[in-house]
């Protein structure tokens, strides 16, 4: 466990590791590349069973958003259900891992959730740039966790540049 993961995220994420290994026979060991069995996992969920959909969404939202903080950074912030949680990453970029993961399951938006991504207001049209710069995909693609983790990954890398190009600007005025 990272020691800045709260305590109920930590065991909603090792409820998951457990939950997977039961139905698929694959330990998930919180790497990125494991996010292709998250996605092949969450796409067989039954949407029809709302309590067993509620509970993958929450401990793989939990484990999604400890894959992406290993590797990107980031700090939860808590707001009461596991739904509502949301991972702030450095530079401000935030989403929610529980809306991720609904939006997997369900190949698309969905109403219960917020599936998208949030961004200071200064960075909002570099990420938006960035976003509409992407190659095209089929909205399944898009939604899937893998797809999403990668482009918060680009999202970063456009974070960072900014920066860069901010701190430049500086030292030459």
């Amino acid at each position: 466990m990272n020691p800045d993961t709260p305590r109920e995220i930590d065991e909603y994420a090792q409820n998951l590791v457990e939950y997977v290994e039961r139905a698929l026979g694959v330990r998930l060991d919180y790497a990125s590349e494991t996010l292709p069995v998250l996605d092949h996992y969450v796409r067989q969920v039954p949407t029809d069973h709302p309590g067993a959909r509620a509970l993958v969404i929450a401990t793989a939202g939990a484990y999604y958003g400890e894959v992406v903080r290993a590797r990107v950074g980031g700090s939860w912030v808590e707001h009461g259900e596991p739904g509502n949680w949301r991972l702030v990453l450095p530079g401000g970029l935030s989403f929610s891992p529980a809306g991720f993961v609904a939006a997997a399951i369900a190949g698309g938006e969905v109403d219960d959730y917020d599936t998208g991504f949030d961004a200071p207001p200064k960075m909002r049209h570099h990420f938006e740039a960035a976003l509409d710069a992407m190659a095209p995909m089929t909205e399944r693609e898009y939604y899937s966790l893998s797809t999403r983790f990668d482009t918060i990954e680009h999202l970063q890398d456009v974070v960072l540049a900014r920066a860069a190009a901010e701190k430049a600007k500086g030292r030459r005025e």
